[in-house]
């Protein structure tokens, strides 16, 4: 299974925050992935809100909605492929095998466990964070079955590569909508916001980290593992880098 989400998803990170450098206005407006509590760092509990963005919501919420639907297509096509499944999905392909729950489910479950760990984070959810947890995983039960297999290796590949490219532009709608990040990009995102000692933790290490251990983890329940886990995991950053610019919701 593939899910990403989305890497592999820290690239999504690492490319959504390269991307957002602008001039910051009188009030600042805050980035699709800028989760920060105002009260992170001090003693004071976070307010569990959810933060929506009031305006031109009907088109945020379209757009992270297609985005979504997209990524989770991705995923299922790169599933499909049998070449090998991005860190997350060989550890929801690893759960699926051994618990006979299916791939979408899985991802659901995942989603909404990992947002128990946002708490001691003290990340803020957004619309689209919830919405990141269940959406993905219905649209990939919903499509998994309509893919056509294929034992040709040009056609795996071609749909592999294709997921992949899915992924990105997905990624590009649902990031850019700045309706929150995922489960998972908040994890990585909240660690980075945390140091040990006077060492301070960087994205791409809180990505390392949690993508190594899901991936072992993964690939001890059995899950896919192959030439698409490498493809993904170097290729989805820079994609999303290309379109994120030109899909993200500009300043009204």
């Amino acid at each position: 299974m593939s899910t990403v989400t989305e890497s592999a998803r820290a690239d999504l990170v690492d490319a959504a925050v390269r991307t957002s450098a602008r001039p910051k206005p009188l009030a600042p407006a805050v980035h699709p992935l800028d989760t920060v509590h105002p009260m992170a760092g001090t003693n004071a509990a976070p307010t569990p809100t959810l933060r929506v963005p009031r305006d031109r919501f009907i088109e945020r919420l379209v757009r992270c909605l297609f985005g979504l639907a997209l990524f989770g297509l991705g995923i299922s096509m790169i599933i499909d492929a049998e070449l090998g499944a991005a860190p997350w999905d060989v550890f929801h392909t690893g759960v699926s095998e051994i618990t006979g729950i299916s791939v979408g489910n899985v991802v659901i479950l995942t989603g909404l466990a990992l947002l128990l760990l946002w708490i001691p984070l003290r990340e803020r959810p957004g619309l689209g964070t919830l919405l990141n947890a269940t959406v993905i995983g219905i649209v990939v039960d919903i499509t998994l079955p309509w893919i056509p297999e294929s034992n040709l290796l040009v056609t795996r590949t071609l749909l592999m590569l294709g997921g992949v490219t899915v992924i990105a532009i997905g990624s590009g709608f649902y990031i850019g909508a700045g309706l929150g990040p995922g489960p998972r990009d908040g994890l990585m995102t909240g660690l980075a916001k945390r140091s040990i000692g006077s060492w301070q933790i960087s994205i791409r290490v809180a990505r390392t980290a949690v993508e190594l251990l899901v991936l072992c983890v993964g690939i001890a329940l059995g899950g896919s593992i192959g030439i698409g886990t490498a493809v993904f995991a170097f290729g989805i950053g820079p994609l999303v880098q290309v379109f994120l610019p030109r899909l993200a919701m500009q300043p009204a």
